[in-house]
């Protein structure tokens, strides 16, 4: 499988949707805040997740449409989410994605507010009808997966926890906890509400949750890796050491991949996308 053919596929998939559903520039400057970061966006590897756990578990029955609210939502919340972590009083990033922030480009308080507005979009994008019919039940399971990885104890715990690593010296179990909770948990719901909307089952969904946490994991020590500033304190990198954390990635990779080792070809592209995660080299 071509994984870079698969992320653009789906991409373009999501962009049209996110298009559709965000109000234009031209309405006004806070829609265009919000558009500023989303579209373009970047790789999409969390939507893309979300895509083939749907496509995992239900098989040729349901098109990659049957996702895209699951992808949608996905998206929306980790693009507030890197709004907010670019501001000032956070990492006061200048760039990203290639472009200047969303506080660069258009001030603080509109980026604040673009990014709330994105969180909650991503709600609506959960609650309303998508292309192919969910129950309402499943709708309110992913909901509650969403709003549970991007909360005090997962996402923005993790982000509060890291911001105190500069003034502590956190341990290897430190900081794995952190990145557990600021990326790796919303990696795992891009995962299990793609496979919600896929139609899975309790078993298949316990499976793919231990899935999604251990790539996430791994794939945040490759960002580690990846990162130039991988010495500072809260990089695994900077604890353990390049050849450590390569190998606490790949047990991690293998892990995840045993958990759906006989699904059979159609869990191929959920498979790519973790190796692709783990090893990436960009």
């Amino acid at each position: 499988m071509d994984v870079d053919a698969y992320l653009t596929e789906r991409a373009a998939l999501l962009d049209r949707f996110l298009d559709g559903r965000l109000p234009p520039s031209s309405e006004s400057t806070l829609a265009a805040a919000m558009r500023h970061l989303l579209l373009p966006g970047g790789k999409r590897l969390r939507p893309a997740f979300a895509f083939a756990a749907c496509e995992a578990v239900a098989g040729p029955a349901l098109g990659p449409e049957a996702a895209l609210p699951a992808a949608a939502a996905v998206e929306l919340l980790h693009t507030y989410s890197l709004v907010h972590d670019d501001l000032p009083c956070m990492d006061d990033d200048a760039l990203r994605r290639g472009r200047p922030t969303v506080h660069v480009a258009f001030g603080e308080a509109l980026a604040v507010l673009a990014g709330d507005a994105l969180q909650a979009e991503a709600f609506a994008v959960l609650a309303e009808p998508g292309p192919s019919p969910v129950p309402a039940e499943v709708v309110l399971a992913a909901t509650r997966d969403l709003a549970r990885a991007a909360g005090a104890r997962q996402l923005v715990g993790g982000q509060a926890d890291d911001l105190e690593c500069a003034r502590e010296a956190p341990d290897v179990e430190r900081v794995e906890s952190i990145h557990r909770r600021k990326t790796a948990a919303l990696i795992g719901a891009a995962v299990t509400l793609g496979a919600r909307f896929g139609g899975a089952d309790a078993a298949r969904l316990a499976r793919l949750e231990r899935f999604g946490a251990a790539v996430g994991l791994g794939f945040q020590i490759a960002d580690d890796r990846l990162d130039r500033d991988a010495g500072e304190s809260c990089s695994y990198v900077g604890l353990v050491g390049e050849d450590a954390a390569r190998a606490r990635a790949e047990a991690l990779l293998d892990e995840a991949l045993a958990e759906i080792e006989d699904w059979g070809e159609r869990a191929e592209p959920l498979r790519e996308l973790a190796r692709f995660a783990v090893r990436r080299d960009r």
